[in-house]
């Protein structure tokens, strides 16, 4: 779900609000960033979902984040202001907040245009680009296609809602751009595996930028030096003809093979590498395996295999000494045709893993 920035929420909820979008900005107080549990608003109706929240409260408790709901104290209130007030500031604290819309339109805030104090609370989620997860009570959500069908009808009576103007603030939901991925649930348990599943994936993709940050900031560094670098291949080519030892260096650092490699994976940043270890090592980042010595075509002195894409890397030259090192190449001796790569056919069985894969 991709959060809304402040200004788009304002323009949007404008129709639905009829009061200004308030940023409170600096006059905030916010727990400070060393808290280390993720804190989760449980915004609803109390009496007519108080097991749904109860529960709820103990799924992410066993998690081992940091619920907040009003009825355990985790609202702090104060006495200058109404404690509606107060709740609307710890949504701003939170990382995410859950709504859950039942039947019940609840109490209504104050200043809010005759919206209830759960609908307002969403609405501040929404503002600040917090995560949220929105949840419909079955009953009601089917009783709201028979709303949208007939809500020019004022007098219309419903018996799953006690008030018309909880299906007006579904319909507004429904018509959010973003950050509006609706559930419609039956029971606590359907709402706590679908949060499951979607905070698993949340995880995982932390995890997947974690990984490459290393590889980021390296990229960075090679970036602002390969100007740099390219001058200094032509000005040592030139100058230190003698110099074996310079020159290998120079054309280690702008080796063909990484142009080449590059090329064939589609990677849009400068490849590096010194030895076959590191090579294999930023292959397999990209899902290829190396193939296996048994099974390696007769010409070839290296093969990858990507399973998902099927891409086939053959290596016919080796490009590496005894020792394993990348070998200098004048870049006048390179030929492409001695690293390739094809797209198996969907009919060509998967070609088995080098020795190192098999988990025995």
């Amino acid at each position: 779900m991709v959060p809304w920035r402040s200004k788009d929420a304002c323009l949007l909820f404008s129709a639905f609000f009829s009061e200004p979008c308030i940023h409170e900005g600096s006059i905030l107080i916010l727990r400070l960033a060393a808290m280390a549990k993720p804190r989760i608003f449980i915004s609803s109706t109390f009496f007519d979902l108080k097991q749904i929240r109860e529960d709820i409260d103990l799924f992410i408790r066993e998690l081992g984040y940091e619920p907040v709901r009003h009825e355990t104290g985790s609202v702090a209130y104060g006495s200058k202001e109404a404690p509606e007030k107060y709740a609307y500031k710890e949504v701003a604290t939170c990382d995410i907040l859950i709504c859950i819309i039942g039947g019940r339109f609840g109490t209504e805030a104050r200043d809010s245009g005759g919206h209830s104090i759960t609908q307002t609370e969403l609405k501040h989620a929404l503002e600040r680009g917090i995560q949220v997860f929105i949840f419909i009570e079955s009953a009601v959500h089917s009783e709201y296609g028979t709303f949208s069908m007939n809500k020019d009808n004022a007098d219309m009576k419903f018996k799953h809602a006690n008030d018309r103007r909880v299906y007006e603030f579904i319909e507004a939901l429904y018509g959010l751009p973003f950050n509006n991925a609706i559930k419609v649930f039956e029971s606590s348990s359907d709402i706590i595996h679908y949060l499951r599943e979607q905070w698993a994936g949340l995880f995982q993709r932390f995890l997947t930028e974690e990984r490459r940050t290393e590889e980021i900031r390296v990229l960075a560094e090679m970036k602002s030096i390969s100007g740099t670098l390219s001058q200094m291949v032509d000005y040592l080519t030139a100058q230190a003809k003698g110099k074996d030892r310079i020159i290998e260096s120079i054309l280690l650092t702008s080796h063909p093979a990484f142009r080449l490699f590059a090329k064939l994976t589609k990677t849009p940043y400068r490849v590096f590498f010194e030895n076959r270890k590191e090579l294999e090592t930023w292959l397999s980042v990209r899902n290829f395996k190396p193939v296996g010595k048994d099974a390696l075509d007769k010409d070839s002195i290296a093969e990858w295999w990507n399973k998902d894409s099927r891409d086939y890397i053959r290596m016919t030259h080796n490009i590496f000494d005894r020792d394993g090192r990348l070998k200098p190449v004048n870049p006048e001796e390179w030929n492409d045709a001695w690293i390739t790569i094809t797209n198996l056919p969907e009919d060509r069985p998967p070609t088995p893993p080098d020795d190192d894969d098999v988990p025995f």
